[in-house]
């Protein structure tokens, strides 16, 4: 276009377009399609014919689009395909809108047109350091490298992995006699370390435990690093490795795009230079050749956190070290507040490292110089850390040659180089192993899982590990740990709900299998019903780690041999208490005495002869009978036997309960004028009884049930009579104060309402006669308890809430 007035009026026409198509498609979804297709057959033929032409230019649209993309254009042959596509769909859209941006904002002027670099660089300028680390080097989007490897890794082989080693340098065994065949842990076959005998025979050089002053390491400006791509060039590195007393190591590792993982990179330094060995080149099985110095008992190789070096080193390069110190144990003895290789650098070097280049993707080649300079510092700066920190644990070692301090690096060291790789089997019931279910269940805390969504979860999860295995992907690249969750716990009902699950950033290798994928869910999910639940599954594998055979081996060793006597059970345990002794916890373990007490234990109550004297109440005598001195046999209570004879039983059930007071039975007295004396009698203050006997009445032994019942209807008639005697002189007192000699005679005659006194206006009576209490419905309130007076009462003044 000439001018922008020409792009204006064109932008203008497109926007009038959309504008129009946008406002009768919504019209359209307006309108009941679905009532006009069925009432009307013609109206159906044109929608389903308009409807296929939409599709298909749809489709076409989408090809033409991603051409010249590494996007892959969306399969619409459908309708419903809309649906399961339309994650692609947007994203090819997306593309296509940033394009045009792009390309209005540099037809505008808004941004300048991208040019070519030319020869003369700018002037420097220091950019700040971002924490982050860009996608591109975090997941780079390039070829697989192990599909060019002359040895290609093997991850459905279930066989014992087996050293790739051709040759032994540095041999106290030969090779064929060090790899033998052991079964581990778990009875199953494995290779032994081919280097087991040097490393445990090794005796490091006296250089390791002498105390010499640190070699300055090389500046990184005035020195560069090798990088070695060829085995030409591995070779000329191992003749000036050769030379050298001690050399520090450090690997870079890839496991997002490989199912056990790649090692990329291996970063080697002397005191004076540095290299960077390409360990992705098809020829890496070679590598083993290194082992003439990496085996060399005579050269300390210097590490940090070997722990997981050791193992790739092993399993993708054959391999092995002897002679290791590793500085992560030795920050460990000298006991520093961290132990990572980040805060010996700047412990020692006031080196920051910088560490987000740990999850870039080291499969990037050409390396980018940010990476390449932050692998070389990894080892660059080694040498000298490791001089200091030997120093220092000479310093701090005590005299005795069993505490030294290097010592205990130096075996804490041996035992990580004795690690070995081994082959991962996929444990689908237990879901144990580095690549199980078990643990990821465990810490995701899916115990909620009902049987058909266990079921799922474990279906899904083995089909992961299959194909991850087939396709040399890591199984988190298939599928994340969450989706697999979110599948497991919606159980999807048709592959379109599937196709939602797994989102628009799934690998093309899911998607193709998710129609597969669908059919297994389905199918688990009917198998789920009668399997097992998460319950079972948690203590099926917590018996073989807390069960008792687990214990007793920890305790009795012998036990752990297979050809150890079995011993019994009278063996294992103890017959007496670690703490407690052979004190018996019940009488029921007590073993019965068969020496007869030839005296039982008897005591005197002191209320024996009230007891004795209670029956006389119904006497009514006047004072009790001066207390006699116990000295009879039926006066002392035996604590062997109860009165009916019956034993005791020892440690039986019984229950507290809390009685009634029983209180003694009142003694009526008649006195002189007639009148019924119901106080009760007292014992004589000087007789020696309880203050408080009178509250007790013990009946005799010797009385019979119709003796006391008699006495008891006596005691009742009493009550009833004295009753009557108090109402009898209540009402002739009452007579008396009103004058009414002839109360008989007015309780006869009729009452006379018309003589009556008021009762709205009555008055109160001012004779002496006694009023009734007139009932306070808040009586027992106000004697209730009070409230709780006010704790912090307000002080008067001003507030102090917005002093300074």
């Amino acid at each position: 276009m000439a001018s922008s007035q020409d792009f204006k009026s064109v932008q203008e026409k497109i926007q009038s377009a959309l504008v129009n198509t946008t406002r009768l498609s919504n019209q359209i979804a307006a309108e009941d399609i679905n009532f006009q297709r069925t009432s009307n057959p013609d109206v159906g033929e044109q929608l389903d014919d308009t409807s296929t032409r939409l599709l298909t230019l749809a489709a076409s649209l989408l090809k033409s689009s991603t051409k010249s993309t590494e996007i892959k254009a969306p399969n619409l042959e459908e309708t419903d395909d809309i649906d399961v596509q339309w994650s692609h769909i947007v994203d090819v859209v997306d593309t296509l809108l940033e394009k045009a941006d792009t390309c209005l904002d540099e037809y505008t002027g808004v941004i300048k047109r991208k040019t070519a670099p030319t020869d003369q660089p700018g002037p420097t300028s220091k950019k700040h350091r971002s924490t982050t680390l860009e996608n591109s080097l975090r997941r780079a989007n390039i070829a697989k490298p192990q599909e060019a490897f002359e040895v290609k890794p093997n991850n459905l082989d279930t066989s014992p992995w087996k050293p790739i080693l051709t040759t032994k340098p540095h041999a106290i065994i030969p090779l064929e006699e060090s790899l033998e065949v052991f079964k581990d842990e778990n009875e199953a076959p494995q290779y032994t370390h081919p280097y087991k005998t040097e490393i445990l025979e090794l005796e490091y050089p006296e250089i390791a435990f002498e105390a010499r002053k640190p070699i300055k390491y090389q500046p990184v400006e005035s020195t560069a690093a090798t990088f070695v791509d060829t085995f030409e060039g591995v070779l000329d590195m191992l003749e000036e490795l050769k030379t050298a007393t001690e050399i520090a190591i450090d690997t870079e590792h890839h496991d997002f795009r490989t199912y056990t993982g790649l090692l990329s990179l291996m970063q080697i330094s002397t005191r004076e230079k540095d290299w960077i060995v390409d360990t992705l080149q098809p020829w890496r099985h070679k590598l083993e050749i290194l082992n003439e110095v990496f085996a060399d008992p005579k050269i300390i190789k210097v590490l940090h956190g070997s722990y997981m070096d050791i193992i790739w080193l092993q399993r993708d390069c054959g391999i092995y070290i002897v002679g290791l110190f590793d500085t992560f144990e030795a920050a460990v003895a000298l006991q520093y507040p961290s132990k990572g290789l980040a805060y010996l650098l700047k412990r020692f070097v006031d080196f920051d490292a910088d560490k987000k280049y740990q999850l870039a993707d080291w499969r990037i080649r050409p390396i980018p110089e940010e990476m390449f300079y932050y692998a070389r510092s990894d080892t660059h700066y080694l040498l000298y850390v490791y001089d200091m920190m030997r120093n220092e644990l000479l310093e701090h070692s005590p005299e005795d040659p069993e505490q030294n301090l290097v010592r205990q690096v130096l075996n804490r060291s041996k035992e990580t180089s004795l690690r070995r790789y081994e082959t991962s089997i996929y444990d689908a019931e237990g879901g144990q192993g580095t690549f199980g279910w078990y643990n990821m269940l465990i810490r995701q805390s899916a115990g909620r899982f009902s049987k058909e969504q266990f079921a799922v979860f474990r279906a899904v999860h083995k089909w992961r590990d299959e194909v991850a295995r087939r396709e040399d992907e890591s199984t988190v690249y298939l599928m994340s740990n969450s989706t697999l969750f979110n599948i497991a716990r919606q159980i999807p009902p048709d592959p379109k709900a599937l196709h939602g699950f797994l989102g628009p950033n799934a690998p093309p290798v899911t998607k193709r299998e998710a129609f597969n994928l669908f059919n297994i869910i389905s199918k688990a999910k009917v198998d789920g019903q009668n399997g097992p639940s998460v319950v079972d599954a948690i203590r099926g594998n917590a018996i073989p780690t807390i069960g008792v055979g687990e214990v007793a081996k920890s305790v009795f060793p012998q036990l752990r041999s297979n050809d150890a006597e079995v011993l019994g059970t009278q063996d294992l345990v103890s017959q007496t208490s670690k703490l407690w002794g052979n004190i018996p916890m019940s009488s029921r373990w007590e073993e019965p005495s068969i020496v007869e007490t030839t005296r039982a234990v008897k005591f005197e109550l002191p209320w024996a002869q009230f007891v004795k004297s209670s029956k006389l109440v119904d006497e009514a005598v006047t004072q009790l009978q001066p207390q006699r001195p116990v000295t009879e046999a039926k006066d002392i209570i035996s604590l062997e036997e109860k009165p009916n004879g019956s034993t005791v039983p020892l440690d039986t059930e019984f229950t507290l309960k809390s009685g009634l007071k029983r209180k003694v039975p009142e003694v009526v007295f008649e006195s002189e004028s007639g009148e019924v004396d119901d106080t009760p009698s007292r014992p004589d203050p000087g007789s020696g009884a309880s203050p408080g006997a009178e509250e007790i009445a013990v009946p005799d032994m010797d009385d019979s049930e119709e003796e006391a019942r008699k006495a008891k209807k006596a005691r009742t008639a009493r009550r009833r009579a004295k009753k009557l005697a108090k109402r009898a002189k209540k009402e002739a007192a009452t007579n008396v104060a009103k004058g009414s000699g002839n109360s008989e005679k007015d309780d006869d005659k009729p009452f006379d309402y018309s003589k009556a006194k008021s009762v709205l206006n009555a008055t109160r009576a001012t004779d002496g006669a006694s009023r009734v209490t007139k009932f306070n419905p808040y009586g027992m309130t106000m004697d209730g308890p009070k409230a709780a007076r006010k704790m912090h009462g307000e002080k008067p003044g001003k507030s102090h809430t917005f002093k300074k």
